[in-house]
């Protein structure tokens, strides 16, 4: 008989599913089987797998060690990816708030929120194993609990990622950011001058094989999903180019009402607006005088704050290279 006290990690969750972490090689089939025949017991009684379980829950599992150990982790190679994600730096990853249930990073360009492939280390594992080192995550726990990343950015986007560091703030963030009750804002440099506030709206299509996405008017296909973007300008500012060339671009505020696959980039040039070193969306030749003039070798597009429903706000500062084009920064948080 093993026996398991629920922990915090544990607390919340479907008993079927936390049995599924511990027998990850059984089939739900089995598990059920077992919970009828009494061999799985949640405090001593009969349970169906729907409780919900709560802390200091009491898990009987009455197997021969043999089968135990057929469908329980392999403990030998989870130490191994736990000792290894250990090892793993944060990489130009700033950590920006952090409390029991979760934690939130500045991303830098050029890394993946989360894995592509399993061969990626992405912001999602070097996350994880500065909760290791800082023993904000035991072994015990990550046996049957991983901590993860519940917002994507673009592998080119900079900015605010969100981390579920226990069960609870992963459901947390889950719910908040499902229902839109987190508001997220982003920082935009684009190409041109924009005088108003807006929310604009469409159909976003997008094209797996290239990886690319169109903004209609209309739906293109039952494929086609609704859009919203609201915008607010910050500054615009005059940059030279050249012999006697100038251009004006303007500082964003965007609101993602909803959050789709590259919608921000795409909605913005949409309405003649790209953003500057975007080079899937943007306008090549303005892209390169601001590589050749400010080293700009990447969108600006940065997920700058979210403010939770209870009036949390937290923020990730730009990255220094948006410094180079004039924009005043400093009194962002104030504007809101």
């Amino acid at each position: 008989m093993k026996e398991f006290i629920a922990g915090r990690n544990e607390s919340g969750q479907r008993l079927d599913k936390y049995l599924k972490k511990l027998l990850p090689n059984a089939s739900m089939g089995f598990i059920y089987k077992m919970l009828r025949k009494k061999n799985i017991k949640l405090n001593d009684k009969k349970a169906s797998g729907t409780e919900i379980v709560s802390l200091d829950d009491n898990i009987k599992i009455y197997l021969s060690d043999e089968t135990f150990e057929k469908f329980s982790v392999n403990e030998e190679g989870l130490k191994k990816d736990f000792n290894a994600l250990g090892q793993l730096k944060l990489n130009g990853l700033v950590i920006v708030y952090e409390d029991d249930d979760i934690l939130a990073a500045s991303k830098p360009v050029n890394m993946l929120s989360q894995k592509a492939v399993p061969s990626d280390i992405s912001a999602n594992e070097r996350l994880i194993g500065y909760l290791i080192n800082e023993g904000s995550l035991t072994f015990e726990d990550f046996k049957s609990f991983k901590p993860s990343v519940c917002n994507r950015l673009d592998r080119n986007t900079s900015g605010l990622i969100l981390m579920g560091k226990s069960l609870h703030g992963l459901q947390y963030l889950s719910k908040v950011l499902k229902d839109r009750t987190a508001e997220k804002y982003y920082l935009a440099v684009v190409d041109g001058v924009v005088g108003e506030n807006m929310t604009i709206e469409g159909y976003l299509t997008k094209d797996e094989a290239l990886n690319k996405v169109q903004i209609t008017t209309e739906p293109v296909n039952d494929d086609s999903l609704p859009v919203k973007t609201a915008y607010r300008p910050l500054e615009t500012v005059e940059v030279t180019g050249g012999a006697s060339h100038y251009k004006e671009i303007t500082l964003l505020e965007v609101h993602l009402i909803t959050g789709r696959s590259h919608q921000i980039r795409a909605h913005l040039t949409s309405i003649g607006h790209p953003i500057i070193g975007d080079m899937k969306y943007g306008n090549r030749k303005v892209n390169e005088l601001f590589k050749e003039k400010y080293g700009i070798k990447s969108q600006l597009l940065h997920a700058h704050h979210v403010i939770f429903p209870d009036g949390r706000y937290i923020m990730a500062e730009p990255p220094h290279i948006w410094n180079r084009l004039g924009f005043e920064f400093n009194n962002l948080k104030q504007q809101n």
